[in-house]
């Protein structure tokens, strides 16, 4: 039996005690809790997406968010284990949500005093949050699955629940960006029906996607004109997001169920380590070879996202069709992610793990190239093409990594979860602090260069496993069979 798991015979009298509808009370939580994060992060993503446009002066949009990204590294190194104990993993997400805050305050007054202090807020509170998340999900689908006598595979129900939580969170980049375009365009919608934008001075195929420099290099495009909403939309736009982040913050504290409720689920170890050497679990983590592995893949992850974040909306969305656009354009990204998170646990079942990330690693390839090719217009719609292309990419990558860390390391789920937002955040830090210092043909060569070292990292995993496989049979790696155990 594997350390740290009830037996299914204790686990299941103690789940039938609460009644026969339990397996749909689970449900209900995973759905209030990727409802919240929905509200939440529509909130977080609406103003993200703008920040290294809106805020470009010095560039304070772009180091606040390596500001966000390099203290979520601090927070997964030190907070993750110490606040889950404190509070437990539903108050930990309280708590977390409510650090956000300010930083949508911020935004009325944005300035180097005001927008760093608040995105150090938001990264000390992501890593306890995302890793309270993860292991909210893990251990309600080990309850699920002795729900219903084993019926589905724990591995499965991982994958499943995790997908069903990203339908709801990646929704969020839809609502944000469709309230961020809808207020901040407000007067221009008439040109986006006609399907272009007010033509610019500036030369878009010359100085735009690709092409476009770093602010350092940018003496020749001083002319750039990255047509800025008015003050009173932007605190507008400020004053909703700042009410979604209450909702979300009000919706987990009386909609979500305590982990204490599935207590009998998981025992806990005597040697479990404390809170305060959450660096020392995180860092052992290290010492496995499959952690190792994982590294450059999810590294790769926080670079991707970063890319799309602050590079595409500036050096391709805003300096081709102004700010306003942004939004709009994002919205393709959201819906495509939503469309992957949807689709991936369906689509992996029949083409397999392996074939999938092959596919999509050459899928997202080939995008990086033409969009190193591509020469940029006026017609928004182009933009909304090759976003969403990314976003599908992003969201396989997204679900399929962020799954593998659940199933390569059960009973540590706290451990592999705060690697892999440290990680994570490692890459998105290193993307944002390189925004203003290096052109974006050069970012988007080194997108691909981290992708193609991540998926051969995998892929490593991929052979060693099937080696071991050969050696027992018994073995199984496959994260997508329904088969019930054996046992």
């Amino acid at each position: 039996m594997q350390e740290g798991v009830a037996t299914d015979s204790v686990a299941l009298e103690a789940l039938e005690k609460l009644g026969p509808r339990e397996k749909w009370r689970i449900v209900k939580n995973i759905a209030v809790l990727g409802i919240a994060f929905m509200i939440h992060f529509t909130a977080f993503h609406g103003t993200s997406n703008l920040q290294s446009s809106l805020h470009s002066d010095g560039s304070l949009g772009a180091y606040t968010l390596a500001c966000i990204y390099g203290s979520l590294i601090v927070s997964n190194l030190f907070l993750p284990v110490l606040v889950i104990r404190l509070l437990g993993c539903k108050w930990t997400i309280v708590v977390s949500f409510v650090a956000y805050m300010p930083y949508i305050g911020a935004q009325f007054y944005p300035s180097f005093a005001t927008l760093i202090p608040s995105g150090l807020a938001v990264g000390f509170g992501g890593g306890p949050l995302w890793c309270a998340k993860c292991t909210y999900l893990s251990i309600i689908a080990e309850a699920f699955s002795i729900a219903t006598r084993r019926k589905v595979r724990t591995e499965y129900l991982i994958v499943k629940f995790f997908s069903l939580f990203f339908v709801f969170y990646q929704l969020a980049q839809v609502l944000g960006n469709l309230i961020s375009f809808t207020v901040l365009s407000y007067g221009e919608v008439e040109s986006a029906v006609n399907g272009t934008v007010i033509e610019s001075s500036v030369n878009i195929s010359v100085t735009c996607g690709a092409n476009y420099a770093a602010p350092i290099h940018q003496e020749a495009q001083t002319a750039i004109d990255l047509k800025r909403p008015e003050p009173e939309q932007v605190n507008r736009l400020t004053g909703i997001f700042l009410a979604c982040m209450v909702a979300a913050s009000v919706s987990v504290a009386l909609g979500v169920d305590s982990l204490k409720r599935y207590n009998m689920v998981r025992k806990s170890p005597g040697n479990r380590i404390s809170g305060m050497n959450t660096l020392v679990i995180t860092l052992r983590q290290l010492s496995h070879k499959y952690q190792l592995l994982l590294l450059p893949i999810v590294s790769f992850i926080g670079i991707e996202q970063a890319f799309i974040t602050a590079d595409f909306t500036k050096s391709f969305v805003a300096c081709g069709l102004g700010i306003s656009y942004i939004g709009y354009a994002m919205i393709s990204f959201g819906l495509a992610n939503t469309l992957a998170a949807a689709c991936t646990p369906y689509v992996t079942k029949h083409l397999g793990r392996r074939l999938l990330i092959l596919v999509t690693y050459v899928f997202h390839a080939a995008l990086i190239v033409f969009m190193l090719l591509w020469t940029p217009t006026n017609e928004y719609y182009k933009y909304s093409i090759i976003v969403a292309c990314w976003g599908l990419a992003d969201g396989v990558w997204l679900i399929q990594i962020n799954s593998l860390s659940g199933i390569l390391f059960p009973g540590n789920e706290e451990a592999a979860f705060s690697n892999f937002r440290l990680w994570e955040a490692c890459g998105s830090v290193i993307m944002y602090s390189a925004s203003s210092f290096f052109p974006t043909f050069h970012k988007l060569l080194f997108v691909l260069g981290m992708m193609t070292v991540g998926t051969i990292g995998y892929g490593m995993i991929e052979l060693m496993e099937y080696r071991a496989k050969r050696i027992d049979p018994e073995k199984n790696f496959e994260v997508v069979s329904q088969e019930p155990h054996d046992s």
